[in-house]
């Protein structure tokens, strides 16, 4: 088996996870059959929403993604890390090219995340930046394109 997988976190801010997904959808091309959505227990209440709005976008780009969720304890980075380590390393013994978001995640679970990944490597690492935070909380494209910035860190790795 191959294919995409996407992982991304859930923390504060559902328009973070939304917008960024949007923005990988539209500018990477990149179109996961596999979504894994990582947040602390915290705010395990907003899974159905995001995972909804997750939905909703993949339809729009004609993807049929699988979405599969995974609760951490509140600010546990090892466990994050353990947990993202294993699902990642899966998904390469399968074939699978693996991107990572951390775009919308809390510092633990971006830290949890990233640690492992020293010993497996992702074929992307997703951030997107946005020049202010004022108005930052509406779609994707409602907030002027030219304020965003998605970076792939292992694209701009390989470039230095």
């Amino acid at each position: 088996m191959s294919g995409k997988a996407y992982i991304t976190m859930l923390g504060r801010s559902t328009w973070a996870l939304v917008n960024s997904y949007y923005a990988v959808l539209r500018e990477k091309k990149y179109n996961p059959d596999t979504i894994f959505v990582f947040t602390e227990d915290r705010y395990k209440n907003g899974l159905d929403r995001a995972s909804k709005a997750l939905e909703i976008l993949s339809e729009d780009f004609g993807l049929k993604p699988t979405i599969q969720h995974e609760v951490i304890e509140e600010a546990d980075f090892l466990g994050a890390g353990h947990r993202v380590f294993q699902i990642v390393k899966d998904l390469k013994s399968r074939g699978f090219e693996v991107a990572v978001d951390i775009t919308p995640g809390r510092k633990a679970l971006v830290a949890g995340a990233l640690i492992p990944l020293s010993k497996i490597s992702v074929d992307h690492v997703f951030y997107m930046l946005i020049d202010t935070v004022e108005d930052a909380s509406k779609p994707y494209m409602m907030i002027p394109l030219q304020i965003q910035h998605l970076k792939d860190f292992m694209e701009c790795a390989k470039v230095s």
